[in-house]
C-alpha cells in the first residue's frame, strides 16, 4: 500500500495552454497505470475528465462566438436591406411598431395584372411567420424567390437582387430571422386582381393621374 501511495504521489499534471490552437493537458504518470493502483487510478481518472473538460470548452465557446458573429452579420445585413420597411407594421405611416418588428406590413403594394402584396410576417412565429421554415428554405427564397410551398414571391420582394448575395450571407440574414422573437400577426393578403383590399393600398397610377386630396 505505501508503494502504490508512493507511486500515486509520483502522478503530475502540468496544464499548458496555446491561443493558436487549444487548450491541452497533458498527463505525465510515473509508476502507476489505471487498473493497478488505486490512489493513482482515480487521480489519473479524474485528470482525464478534466482534460477533456479543458480541450472541449473553448470549442464549444468559439462555436458560439462564431454563431454570435453570423446573427450579427444578418442582423446588420437586414438593417441595410431595409427589411423593416416593408416588413414592420407602421412603418409606412412614420409609427414603425417595434413590438412587431418584421411581423408583417399592413400595406400592399399593387403590381397592375398581379393583384396586391403586402409585406409578410418574417418573424419565427411557426403558425403565421416563417417559424417552420429552414435555413436552407429562407435562403433558396431570399436567392431564387421560391418558397417551401413552391409558391414564388411577389415582384416587390427584390430577390434577384438578394441572388447576388454570397451563401454566406444569405445564411447570415436567415440565421439573424431565425433567432428574433416570434410575433404572431397574420399578415394581410396577398390579393388578386378585382379583390377588395381591408388594407392600405399603395398604387402605380398611368401618367397624368392627379395625386389623391388628403382625407
Amino acid at each position: 500500500m505505501a508503494q502504490r501511495n508512493s507511486a500515486a504521489s509520483q502522478t503530475t499534471k502540468r496544464l499548458t495552454e496555446n491561443h493558436q490552437t487549444n487548450t491541452v493537458l497533458i498527463i505525465e504518470h510515473v509508476g502507476c497505470n489505471i487498473d493497478d493502483c488505486a490512489g493513482g487510478g482515480i487521480i489519473l481518472k479524474t485528470s482525464v475528465a478534466l482534460a477533456i473538460a479543458i480541450i472541449t470548452t473553448p470549442i464549444f465557446l468559439m462555436s458560439a462566438r462564431a454563431g454570435d458573429s453570423q446573427i450579427e452579420r444578418g442582423k446588420y445585413l437586414v438593417t441595410l436591406a431595409g427589411c423593416n420597411d416593408c416588413h414592420t407594421p407602421g412603418y409606412f405611416f412614420g409609427k414603425p411598431d417595434p413590438t412587431r418588428y418584421l411581423g408583417g406590413s399592413d400595406v400592399a403594394f399593387e403590381i397592375p395584372g398581379l393583384g396586391a402584396f403586402a409585406g409578410a410576417n418574417i418573424t419565427p412565429d411557426k403558425e403565421t411567420g416563417i417559424g417552420n421554415w429552414t435555413i436552407e428554405q429562407i435562403v433558396t427564397a431570399l436567392q431564387t424567390g421560391s418558397r417551401p410551398d413552391g409558391r414564388v414571391l411577389a415582384p416587390i420582394m427584390p430577390w434577384r437582387s438578394f441572388a447576388d448575395l454570397s451563401k454566406a450571407d444569405a445564411t447570415a440574414i436567415a440565421a439573424y430571422l431565425k433567432s428574433i422573437p416570434p410575433v404572431k400577426h397574420q399578415g394581410t393578403g396577398p390579393f388578386a386582381p378585382g379583390d377588395k383590399i381591408p388594407a392600405f393600398l399603395f398604387r402605380i397610377l398611368p401618367p397624368g393621374e392627379v395625386a389623391a386630396a388628403a382625407k
